[in-house]
């Protein structure tokens, strides 16, 4: 209801000005609901207005999340980013923002405390006023702020009265940290001297399915998108669009499962053809590896789509791939940058990426499961049988290699196979069952059509290590080499690689690089 409240004043004050300035052309515009007649208005106006005759090199999607916007300092830092930004000829043509800070999480602990008949939004009040109050913002602004922490008090309320929190009212609950962020930066960047306004993602077009908690996205969405930025939207004001809500054909407000805000991101930047998404994180890009692991870890210039898919499937702070897919079909590059360094280039996510190895990561304490059985040698329908039983104990495998009567698959340790479980039940009469704990696997994400060079010189490492391979797996994504060795010799394993293939401090000998890292970055670095 305060949305549309809004809503209704904002027309009003624009239809009153447009009166006076149409009248003043001599035209005759009494027909309010004429489209016809803001085409023409829109025609009349000086092109020179839009953009502020400063020079776009490129249009981006600029995405921040809850860190980025913790408390009004972050948020200052984010706004003057944007605005410097904006000076180099990188002009967003959409910002979008996760909720400030633990925002998320405050409202699902109110959400917890209204069903036990306590309603509490002081922490978030604070938060957000005190935003407010700390840039000095207008008054409109802290009504709009206040006007959304009414409703979501008037909604706890109702929670507590019918003992009741659906996942319907989950996604309303947790859309109002978006919502005030989003209102807090665009007046921020307002104040700032950037023309900014706030807009909830339905607004402009962002349509989902029913599916309260992991919404996706509806394929109309994005012509919806590219219409809405087209015809409605100046393109000299900064777009500033809430993260991870959007609304379902009821006009009932949803979130997007796995993606989030970066979904949201990508959904825009591919909607509307725009030469880059940007998203901000506290690191100088994706890293070749784990710096808490590997402290010589470096930043990594280019990555495929693909590549990062399998990076952020092994734990690296990466896109989720659901939120790559729009970038990936309408093939807009990715770029994550650091908000602390700004100047710093980042990693691009695109097409593809021509590095021997990109980046080397690794998951520890798993099980390998081996399942062996001699009686189907030539047999048909053996791997089909044990995957059968892997189903029905809904168990979920990471790496895989297999034989005409043998498969080994790993396993994490807490969904994995103990004595007694059902599926050596399962199996039983059909093959012997062998579990093996205490594991790790070295996942490199590498060129697989060179897969001879790099496998020669990780098992020599591995043998002058005295590091032995219990399972090699060759991805079918063909970017990825995984190698399954004990987990107590797992970050020795990872270290030794990493200083061979980033570090040129090798054990053994490797083919000479006329390039230092620091210029191999460089080359392959694309503005």
């Amino acid at each position: 209801s305060i949305s549309s409240t809004s809503s209704i004043s904002s027309t009003s004050s624009i239809s009153s000005t447009s009166s006076t300035l149409f009248s003043s052309n001599n035209e005759d515009f009494s027909d309010p609901s004429s489209s016809d007649n803001i085409d023409r208005f829109k025609d009349s106006l000086s092109q020179s207005r839009v953009g502020e005759n400063k020079p776009i090199n490129k249009r981006v999607v600029m995405k921040f999340g809850g860190s980025s916007l913790a408390d009004a300092s972050r948020v200052d830092h984010v706004c003057k980013l944007i605005k410097s930004q904006i000076s180099t000829g990188s002009f967003p043509s959409a910002v979008v923002c996760s909720a400030m800070g633990k925002t998320t999480n405050n409202l699902l602990n109110a959400g917890d405390f209204a069903l036990q008949g306590r309603i509490s939004v002081d922490p978030l009040r604070t938060l957000h006023l005190a935003t407010i109050e700390e840039f000095g913002m207008g008054e409109h602004v802290r009504e709009d702020v206040e006007g959304l922490l009414d409703e979501l008090e008037n909604m706890l309320s109702g929670v507590k009265l019918l003992q009741e929190l659906s996942p319907r009212s989950l996604d309303m609950l947790v859309s109002f940290g978006e919502r005030m962020s989003s209102r807090i930066v665009a007046a921020r960047l307002n104040q700032l001297g950037v023309p900014a306004a706030a807009y909830d993602s339905w607004t402009v077009g962002m349509e989902t399915t029913s599916n309260f908690g992991d919404a996706t996205v509806l394929p109309g969405s994005e012509a919806k998108i590219r219409n809405c930025f087209k015809e409605k939207i100046d393109p000299g004001t900064v777009t500033v669009v809430t993260g991870f809500i959007g609304h379902d054909v009821n006009g009932k407000i949803t979130t997007l499962g796995r993606g989030g805000s970066d979904l949201t991101a990508t959904t825009i930047g591919a909607a509307c053809g725009l030469d880059e998404v940007q998203v901000w994180k506290d690191v100088d890009g994706i890293m070749s590896c784990d710096p808490r692991m590997v402290p010589a870890a470096v930043p990594v210039s280019k990555v495929s789509f693909e590549e990062a898919a399998e990076l952020a499937y092994f734990g690296a702070k990466v896109l989720h791939p659901i939120a790559m897919m729009p970038a990936m079909r309408a093939k807009v590059p990715v770029r994550v940058k650091n908000s602390y360094n700004p100047d710093h280039p980042g990693t691009v996510i695109k097409d593809s990426s021509n590095s021997l190895v990109t980046a080397i990561t690794c998951k520890r304490d798993v099980q390998v499961v081996d399942v062996v059985s001699t009686r189907m040698l030539g047999a048909y329908g053996f791997l089909s049988k044990v995957f059968e039983a892997f189903e029905k104990s809904r168990l979920s495998v990471d790496v895989l290699a297999s034989s005409e009567v043998s498969v080994s698959m790993t396993l994490d340790k807490k969904h994995g196979v103990f004595p007694g479980h059902p599926l050596c039940s399962d199996l039983e009469g059909l093959a012997a069952v062998n579990v093996k704990s205490g594991k790790g696997i070295v996942t490199l994400i590498t060129d697989v059509s060179r897969s001879s060079e790099v496998l020669a010189t990780v098992f020599q490492v591995f043998m002058t290590q005295g590091i032995e391979v219990e399972m090699l797996s060759q991805g079918a994504s063909k970017v990825n080499i995984s190698l399954i060795v004990d987990d107590k010799v797992l970050e020795d394993a990872v270290r030794s690689l990493h200083a061979c293939f980033f570090e040129e401090k090798c054990l053994i000998d490797m083919p000479s690089s006329n390039m230092s890292p620091e210029e191999e970055y460089a080359s392959e670095y694309t503005p």
